[in-house]
């Protein structure tokens, strides 16, 4: 404990680890426990930390402390998560550990500052698919994009990229429609004008409605032609 005080957890850690398979199962053993979880957290080792925060409070449920290891071993993942353009398996992770804490402890305290991590989280899985259509869009892989841009509004119905979303999207069904076989031009042309459409009703004064005007006029004309 006086490693620990000193905050040199990693001496401090050596002897925990010791020591917890004797006090296992008794009140020291419980503080040994806490302790090593806090010592990995101060490392900033946050997954392996993470795991012994969940197990200290599976293993002790009754504590006072199991409410706030649980949050811990969330927040350890949401410390964990990379920045957007990697990959973003511990960004998922840490989601379902925060709404797993959220379920489990309703009336928490932590409740409001994991409903915020939640979001700071969507926010950041929200702009990988973002930049993945726009990455699709500017390379002229126009299918790809207006998928990407179609599962981001699924995923993320609140997004404040909606109108940008629509933007891109009229423009890529129709040069998505200039760069079809005959047969396929037809539904592509009437997806942009859709496209189109959304954004005008939903943003009736976004400067992307003139800019995009004479695009979606191309599109009729190209279906009256």
């Amino acid at each position: 404990m006086d490693y620990y005080d000193n905050k040199d957890y990693t001496r401090a850690l050596e002897l925990f680890d010791l020591l917890q398979a004797f006090y296992r199962g008794n009140a020291k053993g419980e503080e040994i426990s806490y302790r090593m979880a806090y010592c990995y957290y101060h490392l900033e080792d946050y997954i392996v930390a993470s795991y012994y925060f969940k197990r200290h409070s599976q293993t002790y449920p009754l504590s006072d402390k199991a409410e706030e290891c649980m949050f811990m071993n969330a927040y350890c993942y949401y410390l964990d998560s990379p920045k957007y353009s990697l990959d973003q398996a511990n960004t998922y992770e840490a989601i379902k550990e925060l709404q797993a804490f959220v379920n489990m402890f309703p009336r928490s305290q932590r409740v409001p500052e994991a409903n915020n991590l939640i979001d700071d989280l969507r926010a950041k899985l929200e702009l990988k698919d973002y930049n993945l259509a726009m990455l699709f869009y500017r390379m002229r892989d126009y299918m790809a994009a207006i998928t990407s841009f179609q599962n981001l509004l699924k995923k993320f119905p609140d997004t404040e990229r909606r109108e940008e979303v629509y933007r891109y999207m009229t423009l890529a069904y129709f040069e998505f429609a200039e760069r079809s076989i005959p047969e396929k031009r037809r539904e592509r042309y009437e997806s942009a004008i859709e496209s189109y459409n959304n954004l005008l009703y939903q943003y009736p004064d976004s400067q992307y409605v003139k800019t995009l005007a004479d695009v979606q006029e191309r599109a009729r004309k190209k279906l009256s032609n």
